[in-house]
């Protein structure tokens, strides 16, 4: 496994929308999924932007792929990870979004680039993972001083005896989500693009169609692979 790692052809029929926002949420630290209320309810604004190309989804399974790579089980490129993740954000991301990962695309294209004098797609595995890692704990960071911020201000909202009744704006200000690092959009897309297809469920996970027997008490060892689970 990458460090990335440590820290996903679509088979829609073998988990249902929410247990995957359910399950990516988990991997990402309970934090919730960027678009996750668009993608539960189905909801979306109209989308007049231009749709992801051939080579656009092709960029995605390559970093994709360098967060989560071919070990012992196939990687998210196999599992044509980028097609769903394109689908995701063209579908269920707010305009603001979909913008922010749009140049989220080019700003990786321009730091390989910078470090290494070619496009993302043309470095070494090794260079990919160095920008991606140095985009998580960017990202990370990011989240975690959002979150302090959001923490004070909720309790200076909340320290006011009587909130001015002209401040009509300041309830919902405490509410109001900034906007997510494009990193954080990339990587949750691709954990749950990996671990909802066939390849993630069947052969990075252990997976058993249902109906089956009832197990109240299954042995596990260590290194185990966990179960997919089930609509």
């Amino acid at each position: 496994m990458t460090e990335l790692e440590n820290q996903s052809d679509y088979a829609p029929d073998m988990i249902t929308r929410r247990e995957a926002i359910l399950r990516v949420t988990a991997i990402l630290g309970g934090v919730a999924l960027v678009g996750g209320t668009a993608l539960l309810t189905g909801c979306r604004e109209e989308n007049t932007d231009v749709p992801f190309t051939a080579d656009e989804i092709a960029y995605l399974d390559e970093i994709a792929d360098t967060i989560l790579p071919q070990t012992s089980t196939p990687g998210a490129k196999a599992a044509k990870t980028g097609a769903l993740m394109a689908l995701i954000v063209t579908d269920s991301y707010s305009p603001r979004d979909r913008k922010i990962f749009r140049q989220g695309m080019h700003k990786l294209d321009k730091a390989s680039d910078k470090a290494y004098g070619v496009s993302f797609v043309k470095a070494t595995p090794q260079q990919r993972l160095t920008l991606l890692n140095v985009l998580d704990r960017e990202q990370f960071d990011e989240g975690e001083r959002r979150k302090a911020e959001g923490i004070k201000r909720t309790e200076a909202f909340l320290s006011e005896k009587t909130a001015p009744v002209s401040d009509v704006n300041a309830a919902p200000a405490m509410t109001e989500q900034p906007p997510a690092h494009y990193f954080r959009m990339m990587k949750e897309l691709a954990l749950m693009g990996y671990f909802t297809s066939e390849i993630g469920c069947t052969q990075a996970q252990r997976y058993a169609e249902t109906p089956g027997r009832y197990d109240p008490c299954v042995p596990y060892h260590a290194g185990e692979k966990a179960w997919a689970p089930h609509a």
